[in-house]
Formats: C-alpha cells, sequence, structure tokens
C-alpha cells in the first residue's frame, strides 16, 4: 500500500506542473533528499532540468495504472537515488523515456545535459519492433550490453526500471506478467548479481517468484506470517552477540536480517521443515577488515561455530565485488543461527554493487563526474568493476552470435552460471608465462583453450591439470594449474563432441561455426587411432598405414629422393655358447648398449632380452638358466619397438611416420590402438641402421606435436 500512496502522491505534484524556475520542483524533493543522504555536496540545477524536460514531454501520457508517466521516472529515480546513485545516473534516470517514448530526441538530449546522458539514455532506449520485428528484445539487450561494456550505468538504470515495472505488474494480462517475468528471472535477476546489486535482485527475485509460481509464493507468504506471529528467537541471539562483543571492546551493529520469500523457500526445499532460526541471518557491522576478524575469533571462542558453514569471502571476494565472513553459530541452548560479517562500506557494496562504487569516469576526469567526489569508490585496489571479466567475456561472444535467436539463447545459458574459477594458464612456448583465466563455474578444457586463444583454440589436441594430463571435457576447478597442448595452426580442429564438453558461448558458437564451414565445404577425415574429426574443406584425406611388414630399406622422405636398400649386417650381439645364433627378442627389442641377458631355446639359438625385461623375470623364476650375451659392434644395426603416447588428432599418423623416416629408420610394422578419452597409444617395430642414434630418433618423435611420450617397450607384444 505504500507503494500506490507513493505513486499518487508523485501523480498529484506531477499535475501540479513544475516549480518556478530555478527552484526544485516538489515532485523531486523526496528524490533530492534520498541523493543528499549519500552526496551532501552535489549540484541538483541538472536534477532540475532534466525533470522539467521529462515532466513537460510525458505530460498527458498515463501509465496502466492510470497513474500520470512522469510518475515511473520518478520512481526508478528514486530507487537509484536510495542505493547511493551520484548525480549523471539520476539525471539519465529521469530522462530515460523520453526518445523512446516522447517527441524529444537523443540529440536535444546531449545538447542539454552532456555527451554522458545522453549515452546512458541512449544505452536503455529500446529498439522499435516496426524495424526489428521479433528480434526487437533479443538486440535491445544486445544493444544494452554493448552500453553496459563502456559504462555500467546503463545496465544500474535498467535493473531499478525493471523493479519499478514489475512492482505494478498486477494491472497487465497475465500471460503478458508471466513473459515479463521471465525475462526478468532468466536475464535481468542474474545481471543483477553479477553487477552486485544485491538489493534489486532479490525484491526482483520475490517479484518474479510470485508470478511464476503463485502456489508457492503464498504457501512461503503464510509460512513466514506464522513464524513473525511469535518471537523471534534471532533476537536473543543477537543480544548474546552483542554481549559478547561489547565485552571484546569491540565496536559492532548487530543487527537480524530477515530472508526473503524466495531464499525462505529454497531453504525449505533444501532442507525440508525450518527451524525457528532459520527465517533470517545475523548481520555484524563493523568498521575495518581487522575488525571483521576479531568479530569472527569471538563468535568461534564463545558459541560452538559450525565449521562447514564457514567461507572468507573479505579475503577471496567473489566475482561480483561481494565481500563477507560467512559462518554458523550454536548458542547453549542448541540454536543454530548463521552470521554474515562486514564493514559498513562492504554492505554498502554488498546492496549496491557497481551503483555503491560511483562514476566509472570519475578517475579521467569526465564531466559527468560528482563533483562533490564523495561517491563510495572503490579504494582497496579490486578490480575496477565497470569491465568485469564475466562482461568481457559476454561482449566477445556476442559478437560472434550469428543471429538474435542464437545471442538469446546463449546469453540466457551464460546468466545460467552464477559462480566464477580462476585458472592459471601456463603457455607452453616459454617458462613464466602464465595467464590467470577468469570462467564460469563448470568450465572445461576447452573452454580454456576458446578463452585463451580464441578462434585459435580448434587447435587444442589436450591438457595438463595441475601436471597431469587430463581429458578435454574435464572440469576445472579455482585455483587449478592449466597448460594447453596445441597442435600447429591449421593441422586440427574441433569435433561435435567438443559441444558436449563447451559450457560457455565462446566455444560454442567458435566450434559450431567451424562445424558449419565443415558441412558445407569441408569433409570427414579420420583421427589418429580412427577418431573422427571434422577436417577443415582444404585437408586432404590422409592415407591408412597398414600394421604390415615392409621392406628393409626406410621409407623415403616426402619430397626427398628414396634411400638405397640397406645392405645386410652382421650380427650385433654373441653368446657366451661358441656358434650359437643370438636372436634379440621382440618383447624387449634390446639394443646397444643395453645390458641384456641371454636364454637357450630350440634349435641351439639365444635369445637376448634386456635385463629388466619381465620375461627375464618369468624365466628365471621358471628355473631356467642364463646365457652371457655381449654387444659385437656398437654400430651395428638393430631392431626396436617404440610405444608412442600421444593425444588424438587429425594427421597425426602421418605426421609420426614422417618423423621416423627423417631420421633413416625403416618401419617394420606399425599399430595404432583404438582412443580412450582422446589418448591414443601406437606401437611401432622399426629397423635402424646404427642402434646409437635410437635416443635421437625417441626425441624426434617426442617433438611430434600431440606425442606427449615415447619408450622403450617392455613386455611381449600380441
Amino acid at each position: 500500500m505504500s507503494a500506490v500512496r507513493s505513486l499518487r502522491k508523485l501523480g498529484r505534484a506531477a499535475l501540479l506542473g513544475p516549480s518556478p524556475r530555478h527552484a526544485l520542483p516538489d515532485a523531486i524533493e523526496h528524490v533530492a533528499k534520498a541523493h543528499r543522504a549519500h552526496h551532501p555536496r552535489a549540484d541538483l540545477d541538472a536534477l532540475r532540468r532534466a525533470y522539467v524536460l521529462a515532466e513537460s514531454s510525458h505530460r498527458g501520457q498515463t501509465r496502466k495504472s492510470g497513474e500520470p508517466y512522469i510518475t515511473h521516472p520518478l520512481a526508478v529515480t528514486l530507487i537509484l537515488a536510495e542505493l547511493g546513485a551520484e548525480t549523471t545516473t539520476l539525471t539519465a534516470s529521469l530522462l530515460h523515456d523520453t526518445v523512446e517514448d516522447t517527441e524529444v530526441t537523443l540529440e536535444q538530449v546531449r545538447a542539454e545535459f552532456g555527451e554522458e546522458v545522453g549515452y546512458l539514455v541512449d544505452g536503455v532506449t529500446k529498439l522499435e519492433k516496426v524495424d526489428y520485428g521479433a528480434a526487437a528484445e533479443p538486440e535491445t539487450f544486445r544493444k544494452m550490453l554493448v552500453a553496459t561494456g563502456n559504462d555500467v550505468r546503463v545496465m544500474s538504470i535498467k535493473l531499478a526500471d525493471r523493479l519499478h515495472n514489475m512492482r505494478t505488474l498486477g494491472v497487465m494480462r497475465p500471460e503478458k506478467q508471466a513473459r515479463i517475468a521471465r525475462v526478468t528471472r532468466d536475464v535481468l535477476i542474474p545481471l543483477a548479481e553479477r553487477l552486485g546489486v544485491q538489493a534489486l535482485k532479490t525484491e526482483l527475485e520475490d517479484l518474479a517468484f510470485a508470478v511464476l509460481h503463485p502456489e508457492e509464493y503464498t504457501r512461503t507468504r503464510e509460512l513466514i506470517r506464522g513464524h513473525n506471529a511469535g518471537a523471534d528467537p534471532l533476537a536473543e541471539i543477537a543480544e548474546s552477540v552483542r554481549a559478547v562483543l561489547r565485552e571484546a571492546d569491540i565496536a559492532a551493529e548487530v543487527l537480524i536480517r530477515p530472508r526473503h520469500f524466495l531464499s525462505v523457500h529454497r531453504a525449505r526445499a533444501k532442507r525440508g521443515e525450518l527451524g525457528p532460526c532459520d527465517f533470517g541471518r545475523l548481520l555484524i557491522l563493523v568498521a575495518e577488515n581487522a575488525d571483521c576478524y576479531a568479530v569472527l575469533g569471538e563468535l568461534h571462542t564463545c558459541f560452538t561455530p559450525m565449521m562447514s558453514e564457514f567461507k572468507d569471502f573479505i579475503a577471496v571476494p567473489k566475482f561480483n565485488l561481494y565481500q563477507s565472513l560467512h559462518t554458523a553459530v550454536a548458542d547453549t541452548g542448541g540454536r543454530v543461527a548463521e552470521v554474515l560479517v562486514r564493514t559498513h562500506r562492504m554492505h554498502r557494496v554488498a546492496e549496491a554493487g557497481v551503483i555503491a562504487l560511483g562514476d566509472p569516469h570519475r578517475a579521467s576526469g569526465a564531466s559527468g563526474a560528482d563533483p562533490a567526489g564523495e561517491t563510495a569508490a572503490a579504494d582497496d585496489g579490486r578490480a575496477d568493476p565497470t569491465r568485469p571479466g564475466w562482461l568481457e567475456r559476454l561482449l566477445e561472444w556476442q559478437s560472434h552470435a550469428p543471429d538474435p535467436d542464437t545471442f538469446w539463447a546463449e546469453l540466457r545459458d551464460d546468466l545460467a552460471q552464477d559462480r566464477e574459477i580462476t585458472v592459471f594458464c601456463t603457455d607452453p612456448g616459454g617458462p613464466g608465462r602464465t595467464a590467470a583465466l577468469h570462467l564460469p563455474a563448470g568450465a572445461t578444457c576447452v573452454d580454456a583453450a576458446y578463452a585463451r586463444y580464441g578462434a585459435a583454440g580448434h587447435a587444442l589436441v589436450g591438457a595438463r591439470v595441475d601436471g597431469r594430463l587430463a581429458a578435454l571435457g574435464t572440469v576445472l576447478s579455482d585455483g587449478d594449474s592449466l597448460q594447453l597442448l596445441m597442435a600447429p595452426e591449421g593441422t586440427s580442429g574441433p569435433s561435435p563432441q567438443w559441444l558436449e564438453h563447451a559450457r560457455t558461448p565462446t566455444a560454442r558458437i567458435a566450434i559450431r561455426t567451424w562445424l558449419d564451414a565443415c558441412a558445407e565445404g569441408g569433409e570427414r577425415s579420420e583421427g589418429a587411432g580412427g577418431q573422427a574429426r571434422t577436417a577443415p574443406p582444404s585437408a586432404a584425406r590422409e592415407p591408412a598405414l597398414p600394421p604390415a611388414a615392409v621392406p628393409d630399406g626406410p621409407p623415403a622422405v616426402p619430397g626427398g629422393p628414396r634411400r638405397a636398400a640397406r645392405p645386410r649386417q652382421r650380427p650385433a650381439a654373441v653368446a657366451g655358447m661358441p656358434g650359437a645364433p643370438v636372436r634379440l627378442a621382440r618383447c624387449c627389442t634390446p639394443v646397444p648398449p643395453d645390458a641384456v641377458v641371454g636364454f637357450a631355446v630350440r634349435g641351439g639359438a639365444v635369445t637376448a632380452h634386456r635385463e629388466g625385461c619381465p620375461t627375464v623375470a618369468r624365466m628365471t623364476a621358471a628355473g631356467r638358466e642364463t646365457v652371457s650375451v655381449r654387444w659385437q659392434d656398437s654400430g651395428a644395426g638393430c631392431r626396436v619397438t617404440l610405444h608412442a603416447e600421444s593425444l588424438s588428432r587429425p594427421h597425426l599418423l602421418a605426421d609420426l611416420t614422417e618423423a621416423i623416416a627423417a631420421e633413416g629408420a625403416a618401419v617394420v610394422s606399425a599399430e595404432v590402438e583404438p582412443p580412450r578419452e582422446h589418448r591414443v597409444r601406437h606401437t611401432y617395430t622399426l629397423r635402424l641402421e646404427d642402434a646409437g642414434e635410437l635416443p635421437r630418433l625417441m626425441r624426434a618423435m617426442r617433438e611430434v606435436p600431440g606425442v606427449y611420450d615415447v619408450v622403450r617397450a617392455t613386455s611381449p607384444q600380441p
């Protein structure tokens, strides 16, 4: 009822017309009073002139409730004034509907009030349905978000505008109420949360809750009424806390902060029946950061702490700049109270978010700055909220959204992520090159690649998380150390499976764009191990290498002359049994200068194994006698089996074969196992002309992009 009376009062004041020239109109006296509570020395002349223009241009217009239209911009401006907005924001708020709904032009606003006010008014002005049709709403939000990227005050005005519209939504048709409430829930409320404007967010949540879930809202309202009818046990706990803090000589204000309707509903859904202390929290306000921890120490000393409920958002603020200590304590009667501890300044920022931080252009001396300079600007070295990480990401991906429907769907999905994490990405190009990536909670290695490299993220072939190899779909945690393994540009690309791993619009839009381009003119190619990957249109199909024996001579290096057939080498090893031929075991393929041991086999021959081969241990345990074996010539040719562990990507088999050929080795046989979690194992049996070249060959194979390890075989081959 108080809101209705306020509207009627504003309406009567507006109908009386403007006050004499240079006097403050009666209709904005309450706005001026709220404004001066935060900015005592603010110059109100711009507010007076803005009201005169708004009142005269909206004269004769009424809202659906029948009230004079001027009551709407006045109410929006009052909301912002009570939250501490500076004069430029309030001036633009009074004028925010003039360009959209009256004959006033944007050029007139700029000429009369300056570029800043003109920018803010333009930012919140809707696009015409006549020009954009069904795309008008999503494109209006796109325009508004782009404008917010340069000045967050645009979104502050929009949030206050939506709050007043939601307060007066009852005069609309039910279906229109539901449509507006859904957009409020899916878009505006998450934006209010991300900008830290909790005072607007909580009221918007309750208003949308009442429209979209009327039965649950009614039950919750009755539950709260029943609780309020009796004595609140939190009052007794609050008095005990005051006594403890007085005794500790800590100056603090202890308040009871009731939960709003949706918060009570969520708590009941999570906990079942609510206890008498579950309808509110204790809020403790102190002067300095150090006092917050002093209060925490007293609480945990004099009451029983619930350590699972403790969170320190002072040391680690939320991505929307929210800071508080959260804890829960039980008194001697076992009653548990949730407690928030913060400074008065933290409380202003928690309630009003970016609005409390003042004019984002004040440091650069913009014309619209508060002349008194009394904004609650950030002074503790934290990040400038005018370009937070989530907004940077949003502005980046929206520029690539091809149509309004994609933008609208991706915007809702992006805003549904209500938490942010930070991972530290190390560039493999050199030591010390580490970048902090701010990602939404639930982001994966795929999301990190596109956040770090943009469209070049297509070349991702693997990742290490905290030093360990991880699948591309691995969900990252706050504080993870990440190394992204990238293939050479143009040699790899995303598969459709990546869409299942991508959580951010930046990644999803880039992947879909790639896949659509390939579907139009490209073709499918098989990645290593047979995993299907989508290749760009220019990629050629790679022939498979059969796992069959090949001639002794190594294959030709692409583009180079063919090697002549290698002449037969004399035996590389001799046994302690005179005249016995020596065969090198295929299970471990020993080469000089490996320590070797032999076993006599049928036909009078000796099979030589590396000393560490599992077969040696097995045969020794079975009682087989060993035969001494020595290398005859370290420069003799040899045969060796290598396992190459790699991350799946197109053309990997061809690149590995080319690296082997370039080192002069002959491929006797090759086998590629099916990929598992993007990892592929290649097994090569090779013949080398000189065993001393083996270390160099293994290094060359490891340098192939996507290969993370090459080892000698130590177990029998199938």
